[in-house]
């Protein structure tokens, strides 16, 4: 396990029935969503949509981070268009991701470095490697 020197926040949320025809409800109650399958005629969203949402924000708050260890002003509209893909293959249900980053107005390099530093600040990207292939690109 291990050392947790600060625990700065722990969400809460209860989910009842699946992917197909249920529902999940924050303890705050910020977020009250129905699950449907991708699809579906059925309105609501599905696990790997929120998982792209919640990747992506932990992703660019890591790219902000790393440009302000590196005493790098970001351009306000920083932009990430992830994919969060489910397949099925010969051992089951597995992920994939791709993340089409935009920072526009610093040179590619710069852009490029953050991106770098971001993959390895970032808690979704160190949870998921080496279990999710992932394609970051620089748009």
């Amino acid at each position: 396990m291990r050392h947790i020197a600060k625990l700065l926040h722990t969400a809460w949320t209860e989910t009842t029935g699946d992917r197909d025809n249920g529902a999940s409800r924050s303890s705050d109650g910020l977020l009250d969503i129905r699950l449907s399958t991708p699809g579906s005629a059925r309105i609501g969203t599905n696990p790997e949509q929120l998982l792209a949402a919640g990747w992506s924000a932990s992703f660019a708050s890591a790219i902000a981070l790393a440009a302000r260890k590196t005493k790098i002003t970001l351009p306000a509209k920083v932009s990430i268009d992830a994919e969060v893909d489910l397949n099925l293959g010969d051992n089951g249900y597995f992920l994939c991701a791709r993340f089409n980053v935009t920072i526009p107005g610093l040179a590619s390099h710069v852009a490029k470095d953050l991106i770098d530093e971001a993959e390895e600040l970032c808690p979704y990207s160190k949870a998921t490697r080496g279990n999710v292939e992932v394609t970051v690109t620089l748009v």
